[in-house]
C-alpha cells in the first residue's frame, strides 16, 4: 500500500477535510497516476452529502482525472512513466457482458465500478476512492490518454462533461446542417454547445435566464430561447432535429417536444433529484419523436471524444480551486455561481 494525500467527506453533515488513504501497490496490469488536476461535478456534491443515499465513508470523490503516470506494471503496454492520461466515472466492469464486449462499458450488465464510492471486486471489494487526492492506481484498461495541446486543466471537465455531452451527439450522428437544441448552461450545457458547434451543427440554447444569452453566443450558440417566454418557444416550434437536456431540476420535456422536427428527439442527461412531469405520448406519436437518456461513454469512445477535442481545441471553462476552497465551491455549484466548472488544483493538497 502507499498513502496518498486526499481531502474526503466523514458523513453526509461533515464537507470536505483533509486525510490520507491507502492506495494499492500497482498490479501486473495497473498504472499509477501522480494526480495533478480534477474536477468537481455536481454528481460529487450530490454523494458527498449523501443526497443520493448513504455512502461508504470516508468517502473522496472525483472523476474527472488528470495527471503524469508514475509507476505501470510489469504488464503494461498502453502506458509509460511520464505521460499524460485521465481517468473519468469508471476503472472497472466485467468485461464479459454484452456492453463490455461492445464497448459500452458504461452499461456494464453486471454493473461498472465507479471511480468513487464502489466495492471493486477485483481489489478485494475495497471502497474506491476519487480524484479529490494526490495519487491513484487504475487497470490501464480504463486509463485515456490526454492528447498533447489540450491544457490539463481545462481538460479535465472533459472525463465526465465532455464525454457525457459527446456520446448522445455521436450516437445521433449530428453532422453539418443538423439543428441541435441545448437544455439548459451549465457544465454539461456549455459542452455540448462546444461539441455541437464543432460538428457543424446549428445550435439553439434553451436557458430559463435572459442573462445568459450573451454567454451563450460568446460559446457559439446561433440561436437562444428563454424557455419561460411564451412566443419565444412558439417561435422555436418544429426546428431541431435534437435536444439534448442537462437540466438536473424538474421540468416539463413537452415544451420542448414542440420544437422538435418529425423524427426528432430529445436525449435527457440531467437526473432530477424527483419525478419529472409525465411525457405526453399524442406527442410522440403524432411526430414520431422519441425521447432517451444517455450516460458518459465507453472507454474507446472517450479516447475519440478527446482526440476530438484536441483536435477542434475544445476544452472547459474552468476555475481553479484549492483543497480549503472544496467547500465553499461546492456551495457556488448548488446556486449555480460558476462559468463553468470547478478544478481541483491537487498541489494545493
Amino acid at each position: 500500500m502507499t498513502v496518498a494525500k486526499a481531502y474526503a467527506a466523514l458523513s453526509a453533515t461533515t464537507g470536505l477535510e483533509p486525510i490520507t488513504i491507502d492506495r494499492r501497490e500497482p498490479g501486473a496490469n495497473d498504472v499509477e497516476i501522480d494526480i495533478e488536476f480534477c474536477g468537481l461535478c455536481h454528481s460529487d456534491v450530490h454523494s458527498v452529502r449523501g443526497e443520493w443515499g448513504n455512502q461508504h465513508w470516508p468517502l473522496s470523490p472525483g472523476h474527472e482525472i488528470v495527471g503524469t503516470v508514475s509507476r505501470v506494471g510489469d504488464q503494461v503496454s498502453k502506458f509509460k512513466v511520464g505521460d499524460s492520461v485521465g481517468v473519468g466515472c469508471m476503472v472497472d466492469s466485467c468485461r464479459e457482458c454484452d456492453s463490455c464486449r461492445d464497448g459500452f462499458e458504461q452499461y456494464c450488465e453486471v454493473g461498472m465500478v465507479g471511480t468513487y464510492g464502489a466495492p471493486d471486486p477485483r481489489n478485494g471489494n475495497v471502497v474506491t476512492q476519487g480524484g479529490y487526492s494526490s495519487s491513484v492506481v487504475v487497470d490501464e484498461n480504463y486509463v485515456l490518454s490526454i492528447p498533447e495541446g489540450l491544457d490539463k486543466a481545462a481538460a479535465a471537465p472533459l472525463l465526465c462533461a465532455g464525454i457525457t455531452t459527446y456520446s448522445p451527439l455521436r450516437y445521433f450522428d449530428v453532422e453539418a446542417g443538423d439543428a441541435v437544441g441545448v437544455v439548459g448552461l451549465g457544465g454539461l450545457g456549455h459542452m455540448a454547445v462546444k461539441l455541437a458547434k464543432a460538428m457543424g451543427a446549428e445550435v439553439t440554447v434553451f436557458t430559463t435566464s435572459p442573462a445568459k444569452a450573451e454567454a451563450a453566443q460568446a460559446l457559439g450558440a446561433d440561436k437562444v430561447v428563454v424557455s419561460k417566454d411564451a412566443e419565444q418557444m412558439k417561435a422555436a416550434r418544429t426546428s431541431l432535429n435534437l435536444i439534448v437536456d442537462t437540466v438536473a431540476a424538474e421540468h416539463n420535456i413537452n415544451d420542448y417536444l414542440k420544437t422538435l422536427k418529425r423524427d426528432g428527439a430529445i436525449v435527457q442527461l440531467g437526473l432530477p433529484e424527483h419525478a419529472m412531469p409525465p411525457v405526453d405520448p399524442g406527442q410522440l406519436i403524432r411526430r414520431r419523436l422519441a425521447y432517451g437518456g444517455s450516460m458518459i461513454g465507453g472507454i474507446e469512445e472517450t479516447q475519440e471524444m478527446l482526440d476530438f477535442c484536441a483536435e477542434h481545441g475544445i476544452v472547459s471553462d474552468i476555475e481553479m480551486v484549492d483543497g480549503e476552497g472544496l467547500n465553499a465551491a461546492y456551495d457556488r455549484m448548488v446556486a449555480g455561481d460558476v462559468k463553468y466548472r470547478f478544478v481541483l488544483d491537487t498541489a494545493t493538497l
